[in-house]
């Protein structure tokens, strides 16, 4: 066998090696990417009803008042008198007398008792007493009368209520809403009372925080609420009882700072507990300050949340707390989402998602569970973790939930779950794990919807709420109570300016508070009747008035499901990465209208897939929802306004329903368009293309419309375009990018044909035709690369050079759209690293053979690119990739040994002028410092900050993903993996030259006599 034949079969091997190499790394990449669906069983709530709406019930005139002191009844009785001082009329003469045993306080039965002029409310204790004058006021506010329930005996089916904090001690500043960018998730909640140094309280700010306050215990007693999630718990500690060291030194502020918050909202707490409402911290873990993380580590080693002595520090904080503030209840715990988005600028105090294993939930759990017994107190355990470890399913995994919590059954703990199996999105199922676990359980309910534009537009989720309620009870006994979100939720000045009793059209979102208390009192309880006892309370007792707003109220869920979501993609369960992305991908996430190719193409395939390729159904759930929102609008406008409380709250309901009117309509548009690109990706077909065209411009057009009319307006404020805007720009340019691949690639095929024919014929005699033929006899037999560029005139040698330098700038440029230049920069400065490394070797010798070789095989590289550009350009790239399997599997298969062949080649050619050792070491030096230098530089931007730009610029991940989470925290990638790769690059490079450098005073001698002196020419 010939030396040359014994080369050809080696290439033959190693390429066949590196497609196999490639083909498993692209079904890597499909692992790792893991797109796929599954059918969601969707929540089957009952269908709207009307009520009977006759007139409102006038309210009594109180001539007496009977009831045992103290502050529970004083408050329920102020609530009574103030529901009947609003009264639109008052009629007939009653009294009320209240008697209340001494039984369980846990225990709120009580028995109307009586006539209509004389009722008599008795109960087993307090809290069933107290509750009963509630709901006499709560009858007159929804103009029912107060003898409904006489001679009944009234009770709650489930005994734990809860709310968050509203916004209590949140500042309406209309200048931090006006922006519309701030996507903190921090409330800054009394951030006028802290102050930065001592004596750290703002007296004046904390009274007029406390008046808040008690407004809002005031309030949600009265609808029906028992307990409340005050926010803090680190902020409130000295750790004065920590054993084996000190956590803050003598003189450390965070110790002065704890003493003083504790004393200035111990009141709160105490005030609450005073009128009946339970306290519980609310709290992430880790949560942290500099010197207690600087103690946990010295101490432990690191922030090993699997060692139970880690939370005894922790424990003996709560055991602090509780002994100073009797009033508190416990703690509620989120593990699940913690860092700098909820973080507040200048306060040190902060936490970290550090509580990531089964073992460490356990362990954390166990250790406070303990100390909630032994103190008399509760800690409630939020199972949201999407995303964090090994407990990122746990809230919607049974599998994963039983993995964690299993066999953890103290009678201290209770588990907080959402409703629904995910986020706080319309069509997701219900969440299954609510009907297992044999702790206490609650259920999570939010009344301001996140996603679903913060509560801005009507949104009446009684009959889902029920829904859940009802089958999950049936399921879970252990199950006692809820935990309604009346405020929180995502960022909190990125949406309108609605603020809980405070600002804004609250008032909408007040009916899913208000409902979610009364099923959860009785899950039987007739939503539509609760819908017209909100409307009387705080829009008009006219019947008709009140049977419109009801109507338009059932109407509201079909408009936000069909005009915010697009069913197709909304009804399934997909998977991504490992996670499980949320049905309205589309909005990343808020307001964000996202133009990233990964979810666009993938929500196309996926609607196609689920319509049988009529994408047209898809579309026309945009249309449906605004047609929806015009009835919803019509209903409301044509009652009379002077039927209203307040004319002003007639002209806010229909302002609100064109505001949702206008974003629907943008969403049809934009809907229409991304759906019509997509199919024009995936079919090539010019009818596709004309259809995204003329969408693109309708979605302009209103897009322009809709900034114009609400950009900076804090009630009813723009949707961020910015993403799609970008995503708009990118598709603009698909076709024409497609033609201009299609040109290279026709320039690069002829190139390599000229290079394969060429010496058969005499073409090999024209300008270019020998550089040509040396390209393609160097990339593909890279041991012949010398011989194939001996003799070549100035002019081929350049050509060597140029054409696939200019044909890798050229592909690249059109494979971004022209528009990622930091891209651009990042693999020349890559190429530009390697080339100058190699030059350097090479020194005096010829470097013609290595530029053929591996400007060759560029070429080859380059053409595979332009092939998948050619159809419709980088969007059908992108499609491609994100949705066909064997495409992306072959494509990186080939583009993969492509790359490879590139470094294997420059080192065949090299080993024919300095043997196979020095050539390697050439190959590997030069790898290195390609590899170490851009990762330096991207180490010095930062790899969060390096991201955020290449992924704007080239629109594959969603743009909110890194105002909001970050892309290297969404996707787990550590911050130090630039520095890793830098540091990996210098390995290389250091062993290239060790390699590359001779070993013996002189270096073997070269396999070549002799070069002619042009072969030696240098450029």
């Amino acid at each position: 066998m010939t030396k040359a034949t014994r080369r050809g079969i080696l290439a033959v091997v190693t390429t066949v090696v590196l497609v196999a190499l490639g083909a498993g790394l692209g079904v890597a990449v499909g692992d790792a990417l893991g797109i796929r669906t599954e059918p969601a069983e969707q929540m089957s709530p009952a269908a709207p009803t009307v009520p009977d709406l006759g007139q409102a019930v006038p309210a009594p005139r109180w001539t007496g008042v009977e009831a045992p002191e103290g502050a529970r009844y004083d408050a329920a009785i102020d609530s009574l008198l103030d529901a009947t001082a609003d009264a639109f009329e008052r009629e007939g003469d009653t009294t009320l007398t209240v008697v209340a045993g001494d039984g369980d306080e846990a225990d709120e039965t009580y028995r109307l008792a009586g006539t209509g002029s004389a009722l008599r409310i008795e109960a087993a204790s307090q809290t069933g007493a107290v509750r009963g004058i509630y709901d006499l006021a709560a009858q007159i506010r929804t103009g029912e009368s107060v003898a409904e329930h006489l001679g009944e005996e009234v009770t709650s089916a489930l005994p734990f209520r809860m709310v968050d904090m509203g916004a209590v001690g949140v500042e309406p500043d209309p200048a931090a809403w006006e922006p519309g960018t701030d996507y903190s998730h921090a409330s800054k909640a009394f951030a006028d009372v802290l102050l930065p140094e001592a004596p750290y309280i703002d007296e004046a700010a904390l009274a007029e925080a406390f008046a808040d306050f008690d407004e809002f215990v005031r309030h949600s007693l009265a609808n029906g609420y028992n307990a409340l999630a005050f926010p803090g718990f680190v902020e409130f500690v000295a750790f004065d009882e920590v054993e084996g060291g000190i956590v803050y030194t003598p003189g450390d502020e965070h110790r002065a700072q704890a003493l003083a918050l504790r004393e200035a909202f111990g009141p709160f707490w105490q005030h609450a507990d005073d009128l009946g409402m339970d306290v519980f911290l609310r709290t992430d873990m880790l949560t942290l300050t500099t010197p207690l993380e600087d103690y946990l580590v010295d101490t432990f080693g690191s922030l090993d949340t699997e060692n139970p002595a880690l939370w005894d520090v922790y424990a003996a904080g709560l055991d602090e707390l509780y002994d100073a503030e009797p009033a508190l209840d416990g703690i509620l715990i989120r593990i699940g989402e913690a860092g700098q988005v909820y973080d507040v600028e200048g306060w040190d105090y902060y936490s970290q998602l550090a509580v990531r294993t089964p073992t460490a939930v356990r362990t954390m759990l166990e250790t406070l569970s303990a100390q909630a017994e032994a103190s008399d107190r509760e800690v409630i355990f939020r199972t949201w973790s999407v995303g964090v470890g090994a407990v990122g399913d746990m809230h919607t995994n049974p599998a994963s939930y039983e993995a964690v919590l299993g066999g953890i059954d103290s009678p201290a703990l209770i588990v907080s779950t959402k409703y629904t199996l995910g986020d706080f999105y319309s069509w997701l199922p219900l969440n299954d794990t609510l009907e297992q676990g044999a702790q206490r359980r609650i259920v999570e309910f939010q009344s301001r919807r996140e996603f679903e534009n913060f509560g801005a537009f009507p949104n009446d989720l009684g009959r889902e709420y029920q829904y859940a309620l009802q089958t999950l009870l049936d399921a879970n006994p252990n199950i006692e109570g809820v935990w309604v979100w009346t405020q929180d939720g995502g960022p909190w000045r990125a949406g309108p300016m609605t603020l809980y009793l405070k600002a804004g059209f609250w008032q909408l979102y007040e009916l899913d508070t208000v409902v979610a208390a009364a099923l959860t009192r009785d899950p039987e309880t007739d939503v539509a009747d609760v819908t017209a006892g909100w409307a009387r309370q705080w829009f008009s007792d006219d019947p008709e008035t009140v049977g419109a707003i009801v109507e338009a109220m059932g109407l509201s869920r079909e408009a936000i499901e069909q005009g915010m979501y697009i069913e197709q993609f909304a009804d399934q369960r997909v998977f991504a990465i490992g996670l499980e992305p949320p049905p309205m991908m589309w909005i990343f996430e808020w307001d964000i209208l996202t133009g990233d190719s990964a979810v666009l193409d993938v929500l196309y395939a996926i609607s196609r897939d689920a319509t049988g390729g009529d994408i047209e159904a898809a579309i026309a759930g945009g249309e449906e929802a605004v047609a929806t929102v015009e009835r919803m609008r019509e209903t409301v406008a044509a009652t009379d306004a002077s039927t209203w409380r307040d004319p002003a709250m007639h002209a806010a309901f229909t302002e609100t329903l064109d505001y949702e009117a206008d974003v629907l309509r943008l969403l049809a548009a934009y809907r229409a368009m991304i759906l019509h690109q997509g199919e024009w990706h995936d079919t090539l077909s010019p009818d596709a293309y004309a259809a995204w065209d003329a969408d693109r411009v309708e979605y302009e057009a209103l897009a322009a419309a809709h900034l114009e009319k609400y950009e900076g307006d804090i009630d009813y404020p723009a949707y961020n375009l910015t993403a799609a805007q970008l995503g708009v720009e990118r598709a603009e340019r698909d076709l024409a990018m497609a033609w201009m691949a299609r040109v290279l690639l026709l320039l690069a095929l002829a190139w390599v044909v000229i290079g394969a024919v060429a010496a058969r014929t005499s073409l090999v005699r024209r300008p270019g035709a020998a550089a040509a033929r040396a390209s393609w006899i160097a990339s593909t037999r890279p041991w012949r690369a010398r011989e194939s560029t001996l003799g070549m005139l100035e002019l081929d040698r350049w050509l060597l050079l140029v054409i696939p330098a200019a044909l890798l700038i050229a592909t690249r440029a059109v494979q971004t759209s022209f528009l990622s230049w930091t891209h651009l920069a990042v693999v020349f400065g890559a190429w530009a690293m390697f080339a100058i490394v190699v030059r350097v070797f090479v020194g005096r010798r010829s470097p013609w053979p290595v530029i053929a070789a591996v400007g060759g095989v560029i070429v080859l590289r380059c053409i595979v690119t332009l092939a998948s550009l050619s159809f419709s350009g980088p969007g059908g790239y992108w499609f491609a990739f994100w949705t066909e399997p064997v495409f992306r599997t072959a494509y990186i298969a080939v583009a993969f040994a492509l790359f490879v062949w590139v470094f294997v080649a420059a080192g065949w050619a090299l080993s024919i002028q300095v043997r196979a050792r020095r050539a390697t070491g050439y190959v590997l030096a030069a790898i290195g410092a390609g590899l170490a230098v851009p990762s330096l530089v991207i180490g010095l931007i930062g790899l969060e900050r390096a991201l955020t730009l290449w992924n704007d610029e080239m629109g594959l991940l969603p743009w909110g993903l890194a105002r909001i989470l970050g892309i290297t925290t969404y996707l787990e990638i550590p911050p130090e993996t630039p520095w890793i790769a830098a540091a990996f690059g210098g390995v290389l490079f250091v062993i290239g030259l060790l390699l590359a450098v001779p070993w013996r005073r002189r270096d073997e001698a070269s396999p070549s006599v002799s070069v002619a002196a042009d072969d030696l020419s240098v450029m």
